[in-house]
């Protein structure tokens, strides 16, 4: 076959394949040229799931009379006129490519009014050919009504989904406008429903009545406000609490320059930045808003715009990750602070336990009475066990302004009992312990002074052969956390020091499990690194455990300790580590006042 020039409307098709996959195509290139158009207000009406019927109505600047042929010329657009132009885009489109795509695949009509002129004009393409421009009635604005989409490709219409899919496409596409336009009123109909119906907000309590609509009625209130600069860079937004995580990435919206993205760098970004927070298997909620000059991010990188391109990839990376991390490490008990455990509670898809017994390898699962004060070894950092309060240490100090209170008493071996001035804490102790132990030797790592101290006695332990070898590949792990480890021989592992945090633990037994947990989440652990999922695995295994009675003393230690260490409100899993019971809550559990 001979090289040939392709006619012009097998081009239109090709094109229109790249641009339009389905009827949120459409959807999409049609809103975008409306908000370049400075519109404040847009519906969108569509029937049988786009396919048969997409209107898009709008009041922004509209088209001239004239215009409106060479709007549905390839390549025309008024959003660019130079390479300078192109290389800081400032607008949603710029391609050209939108309306002549559409117009090749459908039957497409645009009338349009600009405030300057006397009447309306209206323009109608079908197959790619267009009619004369006519006189119309309409106000100021554009509507662009786009009818039997694909109806002469059916090559293509029959790769279409069903009505019900095709609408769930568009559905979730005008989510994701109304989250990057709070200043845009935006309806969505289908037959005579209206699906979304979000009016312009501008108070920051209407933000978070808009966010509902698309996130649910309880992210707002389990969210982050986010906001870090850096030179020309700005991050801003929500991002949702570690225990308002969810099953799928579902709800994690990406904004850049006000173009919502599905960017890899940015999301991982994010994920690393939740990485000391949440558990294997959970996706975190956010809705993030990255704004930089258009000069430092290429948005011609992808047909329908969706990728983009950073010149400094790797700061970008960099400064969301970290910004990300400094925020939630913030997640520590406070006075007006919702507890997560109250949060994952509230919401069924979080997959947080609703007890926590299943976390702690020495519950029997008896039922147990509060636990009585024996003598035992000291706790790391705590007060000395032999220690009991005074009559007058003992009183309830509610005065004091603690967001955790003051220990009550110890419940099954597990949870501790604290009063607050707002009612009741109750905290899981290892879960609690476990992150205060992994943040302290996080910083000491970063510090580069671990405390460590030398065994009298070298510890030997037997392993296979395997073992030891995947051991000792991990070397500097081991003596980043403390330890000194070597080879007594091919199947017997030495240690000659540990990290002082294990104080007069059981080591042999703590470093035989942490030996196995290292040799089974290796790639399902939901820290990143190897040397972070070396100190959480340490943190785990050495955090006090149930059933290990507490004197107040050390209850209260550890409370000081959960308000002052950065990310306690989770555990090194992403499990909440404390909840509330407040005055109110408590009245109404008992019907006090009624």
């Amino acid at each position: 076959m001979p090289i040939r020039v392709l006619p012009d409307e097998l081009v239109d098709q090709i094109a229109a394949g790249e641009v339009i996959e389905r009827p949120a195509s459409v959807v999409k290139e049609l809103v975008e040229n409306a908000l370049d158009a400075g519109a404040t207000r847009i519906e969108i009406e569509v029937e049988h799931g786009g396919i048969v019927l997409i209107r898009v109505r709008d009041d922004g600047r509209g088209i001239e009379a004239g215009e409106l042929a060479i709007s549905l010329a390839r390549h025309a657009t008024s959003k660019i006129t130079s390479l300078t132009d192109l290389e800081s885009v400032t607008t949603l489109g710029f391609r050209g490519e939108a309306l002549p795509s559409i117009g090749s695949v459908s039957r497409l009509t645009i009338s349009s009014r600009p405030a300057s002129a006397p009447h309306a004009a209206q323009i109608s393409v079908e197959c790619g050919t267009a009619a004369a421009v006519r006189p119309a009635a309409h106000p100021y604005g554009t509507t662009v009504e786009v009818r039997d989409l694909f109806f002469n490709v059916p090559a293509r219409r029959k790769f279409l989904r069903s009505d019900a899919t095709e609408l769930g496409h568009i559905v979730r596409l005008v989510e994701r406008l109304v989250l990057s336009r709070f200043d845009v009123s935006l309806r969505l109909r289908h037959g005579g429903r209206i699906l979304i119906d979000a009016p312009a907000v501008a108070a920051a309590h209407a933000e978070a009545e808009r966010l509902a609509q698309v996130m649910g009625a309880d992210f707002a209130a389990a969210t982050l406000a986010v906001r870090e600069a850096a030179g020309p860079v700005l991050l801003s937004g929500w991002a949702g609490l570690p225990t308002r995580s969810r099953a799928q990435p579902d709800q994690q919206f990406w904004f850049v320059n006000g173009r919502s993205v599905r960017d890899r760098l940015l999301m991982n970004a994010v994920r690393l930045g939740y990485r000391d927070v949440l558990y294997h298997g959970r996706h975190a909620a956010y809705v993030l808003y990255l704004t930089l000059d258009p000069k430092l991010v290429d948005v011609n990188a992808h047909p329908a715009k969706l990728e983009v391109r950073f010149r400094e990839s790797r700061q970008i990376h960099d400064f969301v990750f970290r910004s990300l991390e400094r925020a939630l490490a913030a997640t520590r008990p406070a006075a007006s602070a919702t507890p997560a455990a109250a949060l994952a509670a509230n919401d069924p898809d979080s997959g947080a336990p609703l007890g926590t017994a299943s976390l702690y390898s020495d519950v029997d699962g008896s039922a147990g009475t509060l636990p009585l004060y024996e003598p035992h070894a000291g706790l790391s950092e705590m007060p000395a066990t032999g220690v009991r309060e005074s009559a007058r240490a003992q009183e309830l100090r509610v005065t004091d302004d603690y967001p955790l209170g003051h220990a009550l008493a110890q419940l099954h071996g597990a949870y501790i009992l604290a009063q607050s001035r707002e009612g009741l804490i109750l905290v899981d102790m290892h879960a609690a312990h476990e992150r205060v132990l992994y943040e302290r030797m996080k910083s000491e790592r970063t510090a580069g002074v671990v405390p460590a101290q030398q065994l009298l006695t070298p510890l030997s332990l037997a392993l296979k052969a395997h073992e030891l070898a995947a051991v000792l590949e991990q070397r500097e792990e081991w003596q980043a956390a403390g330890f000194d480890i070597d080879a007594l021989s091919t199947t017997h592992l030495v240690l000659r020091r540990v990290p002082a945090v294990l104080g007069s633990a059981d080591v042999p037994r703590i470093v035989a499990a942490l030996l196995q947990d290292l040799a089974l989440d290796g790639g399902t652990h939901h820290l990143e690194s190897a040397a972070d999922r070396f100190l959480g695995t340490l943190a785990c295994r050495s955090a006090i455990h149930a059933n290990r009675r507490l004197t107040l003393p050390e209850m209260n230690a550890l409370l000081r300790q959960m308000e002052a260490t950065e990310r306690t409100n989770q555990c090194n899993h992403g499990r909440p580590t404390w909840t509330r019971l407040t005055l109110l809550q408590l009245d109404q559990l008992f019907l006090r006042g009624r």
